[in-house]
């Protein structure tokens, strides 16, 4: 009688191409962004779904927080006591913040040989802080490189969704058929009194990052269903180079 294991090992399963893409990405910094109200929570937990069906190695990390330094940080940021904070100090707490969940779980993912899915990164400080808040790319650019050790995402998927939109979600007041995102978030804390305005700008940082670095970015139309979202976020990760 031949034995099993020994012809597995000589006459391994090949892999399933539907899903071959997947295991490629292990080793890889995966971030998805985005406006608040864009749903991305919602795909962020649909994606870690795939990979643990899949079996694909996977650390999720939130930014801010993640580290136990880094979520005292998240609660300074996030706490409408503080809705006096300097545009600068505001990005420095984020790096701070970035530096320790870089040491601490990212860059050891990444050695592990895991996906490392980030929520959030530096292209949130750049659209924040940056086009909606004044800093400027190059300040911004710097801080990171130092915070993070030069450590950038391998892609950003960008989940985009107009300022109406996000805020219908937001407020709970959707139309008919659709669900609120009931998940804490920027809005639901110091960001949200931002106003319109400065969220609007917030979304035009995104796009105008992903315009210039096409080759880096995934933009993925947010305003529809969440199982329309996620076909095409899939779709167009499979087809990225990133999973060639």
């Amino acid at each position: 009688m031949s034995d099993p294991v020994a012809s597995a090992k000589t006459n391994p399963v090949p892999p399933d191409p539907a899903t071959a893409w997947l295991s490629r990405l292990a080793g890889k910094f995966v971030v998805i962004d985005g406006p608040d109200g864009s749903g991305k929570s919602t795909q962020l937990d649909r994606f870690v779904a795939e990979c643990e069906s899949h079996r694909v190695p996977l650390a999720k990390v939130r930014d801010p927080g993640g580290t136990r330094v880094g979520e005292r940080i998240r609660d300074i940021l996030l706490n409408r006591d503080h809705d006096d904070m300097g545009i600068r100090c505001e990005m420095l707490l984020y790096m701070a913040s970035r530096a320790e969940l870089v040491d601490e779980q990212v860059r050891p993912g990444l050695k592990a040989g895991k996906l490392v899915l980030g929520d959030r990164f530096v292209s949130s400080t750049l659209a924040y802080q940056g086009t909606a808040g004044g800093l400027t790319a190059r300040e911004i650019t710097a801080a990171a490189e130092a915070a993070t050790g030069g450590l950038w995402p391998d892609i950003t998927i960008l989940l985009d969704v107009d300022t109406a939109t996000a805020n219908t979600r937001m407020t709970g007041s959707a139309p008919k058929g659709a669900k609120p995102d009931p998940t804490l978030s920027l809005f639901a804390d110091r960001m949200e009194a931002k106003g319109d305005a400065f969220h609007a700008r917030v979304r035009q940082g995104y796009l105008d990052q992903a315009a210039a670095n096409p080759d880096r970015y995934l933009v993925i139309d947010a305003t529809g269903t969440p199982e329309q979202v996620w076909s095409n976020l899939l779709a167009q990760l499979r087809a990225h180079t990133i999973a060639q």
